[in-house]
């Protein structure tokens, strides 16, 4: 296997070009991640976030896949445990970074800006929409936690199911709710032949979700 050697060739679809975002950089992410899903990408909504982790030896990245629950004009948002590496991350820099990439259609879109929690409204109405299982698992989970093995992880589950079995709606655990991701910097990419990519960045004022803010730039691939 040479590693070096791999790569794939793009182009075919027609140019990425600024006015496809005339009414915002929303509906055209909306747009990609329609289309996606009917090209039959696995979890077409899944995203690398990527956060700041701050250290005695100063700031250090960390990133992770999750999956995005929601999307506006004002920003992407997602659910974890507040508890977890990222959660305590958020909350010591409030900023983080989310990429999109699919790949096999040559398209990727990162967003830069502040991040903020949503509120205890807004994850309730997530949370009802849950499997129940993955509601057990969020109360089971002590997320970014060391645990000896995995049958001590199953007979937390275990535990929890029963803990909740008379219970017909499992209640919101009080450390796991959703983040915002509300952009500054939203940058779309579509792969092209010769490696001539396309790269369009969108430039938002802070808090703005008025299309006709926004400033628009060609990036150099």
């Amino acid at each position: 296997m040479d590693i070096a050697a791999m790569r794939a060739e793009y182009g075919g679809d027609p140019d990425l070009d600024e006015s496809w975002l005339v009414d915002g950089w929303e509906p055209v992410l909306r747009t990609w991640i329609e289309q996606a899903t009917r090209a039959r990408i696995a979890e077409p909504n899944a995203m690398v976030l990527a956060t700041v982790e701050p250290t005695e030896s100063g700031p250090r990245p960390a990133s992770r896949t999750v999956l995005c629950k929601g999307l506006s004009p004002e920003g992407v948002t997602f659910y974890t445990n507040y508890d977890s590496a990222k959660g305590r991350q958020l909350a010591a820099v409030p900023y983080a970074s989310i990429t999109f990439a699919w790949p096999a259609l040559g398209r990727q879109v990162n967003l830069r800006g502040p991040i903020h929690r949503v509120s205890a409204e807004v994850t309730s109405v997530y949370w009802r929409s849950r499997p129940r299982n993955s509601q057990l698992g969020a109360w089971a989970s002590h997320q970014s936690r060391p645990i000896a093995s995995r049958a001590e992880l199953d007979r937390a589950l275990t535990e929890t199911t029963a803990r909740f079995a008379d219970t017909d709606e499992i209640p919101v655990p009080p450390h796991w709710g959703g983040f915002i991701l509300r952009p500054e910097i939203v940058e779309f990419w579509q792969g092209r032949r010769s490696r001539l990519h396309n790269r369009i960045r969108v430039i938002l004022e802070a808090g703005s979700i008025d299309a006709a803010a926004m400033k628009l730039e060609r990036l150099q691939p």
